[in-house]
C-alpha cells in the first residue's frame, strides 16, 4: 500500500526557511561594510589630500605666442613665504613653486623669513642669508607696507625694509621688467646661469596693484623666450618687477589643479603658498 508523501505544516516550513533568509541578509551586510570600508576610510569621509590645502589663490594657465607655455598662481604677497623643504614641490607638503639656486643641501640664494634665513642659523654656509658669490636680484617684502620691490644685494643684511621683523626675501635673477632695454645686460652682470639654453623656466613677479605670480614654465626656452611670455601673457600688462627662480628640473609647481615636478629632483627651498 502507498503512503502518501509527508509534508511538513506550512507554519513549520516557514521556520526552517527563517534561518536561511536572515543568513542571506546577515552575508549581503558584511559584504555591503566590507566594500564600505575598501572605498572609504575610517571615520566615514571621502579620502581628499587637497582638503585643507590653501585655497586663497588663482591658478592660470596661457600659452605665448613665441609657444612658452605658462602655469601661475596668483595670490598676495603676505599669503607667501620661502620655506625650507628639501623634497620635490610636487610630492612636497605644500602648494607653492620652487626658490632660489641651490648646491647639495645648501642654499646659494637669499631666502629669510623675519630677518632669519629659512635653511640652518644665521651665518652658516647655505643657510639662505647671502647670494652667494654675486650680488643678486632679490624679491622683497615689506610686510609694514605690504609692498613688494626687487633689491640687488649679495647679503640680507643690506635688505632694505621698514621693520626687520616684519619682511620676507627670496633671492635670484633681477628680471627687470620695467627696464627692457637694459634686462639683458643686467642679467648678464648678475652672473644668471644657462640665459640662451632652452630650459624649463620660474619666476615671481608682482603687478601694480601688489599681487604676485608664481609662475612655471612647462615649455623649454631661453630667458628672453620666457621672459617675453610673462610680459605677454600675465598681469594684463600691469607688471611692475621680478625675478628669475632655479630654473630647468628645479622648476617645479604645486596646486590644487597641477602638478609639474621638474625632472624630478628634490629642491633645498620654495615658494609656499600659505592659506
Amino acid at each position: 500500500m502507498e503512503h502518501a508523501e509527508h509534508k511538513p505544516p506550512i507554519a513549520e516550513r516557514k521556520s526552517l526557511l527563517l534561518p536561511v533568509i536572515c543568513g542571506g541578509f546577515a552575508l549581503v551586510f558584511v559584504l555591503g561594510a566590507v566594500m564600505f570600508l575598501l572605498i572609504r576610510p575610517f571615520g566615514g569621509q571621502p579620502k581628499d589630500d587637497e582638503l585643507n590645502m590653501p585655497h586663497n589663490y588663482a591658478y592660470g594657465k596661457a600659452t605665448a605666442a613665441n609657444g612658452m607655455e605658462l602655469h601661475y598662481m596668483k595670490t598676495r604677497p603676505g599669503n607667501v613665504r620661502p620655506e625650507s623643504i628639501h623634497a620635490n614641490v610636487a610630492a612636497g607638503p605644500y602648494y607653492g613653486v620652487n626658490g632660489g639656486f641651490f648646491y647639495d643641501e645648501s642654499l646659494l640664494s637669499i631666502a629669510e623669513v623675519d630677518d632669519m634665513p629659512v635653511n640652518a642659523e644665521p651665518g652658516a654656509y647655505g643657510s639662505g642669508d647671502v647670494n652667494a658669490k654675486y650680488a643678486r636680484g632679490t624679491l622683497v617684502w615689506d610686510g609694514t607696507m605690504d609692498k613688494l620691490s626687487v633689491q640687488t644685494v649679495s647679503r640680507s643684511a643690506d635688505l632694505r625694509v621698514t621693520d626687520r621683523s616684519n619682511f620676507w626675501a627670496q633671492g635670484g635673477i633681477s628680471m627687470s621688467l620695467d627696464r627692457d632695454e637694459a634686462w639683458l645686460s643686467q642679467v648678464e652682470a648678475e652672473h644668471s646661469p644657462n640665459i640662451d639654453d632652452d630650459r624649463l623656466r620660474s619666476a615671481a613677479v608682482y603687478d601694480t596693484a601688489g599681487s604676485l605670480y608664481l609662475i612655471v614654465s612647462t615649455t623649454r626656452g631661453t630667458l628672453a623666450d620666457f621672459r617675453f611670455a610673462i610680459i605677454e601673457q600675465i598681469g594684463a600688462g600691469q607688471l611692475t618687477g621680478g625675478i628669475f627662480l632655479d630654473g630647468d628640473g628645479s622648476s617645479q609647481l604645486r596646486s590644487r589643479e597641477i602638478r609639474l615636478s621638474g625632472d624630478g629632483r628634490p629642491v633645498v627651498q620654495m615658494l609656499r603658498v600659505l592659506n
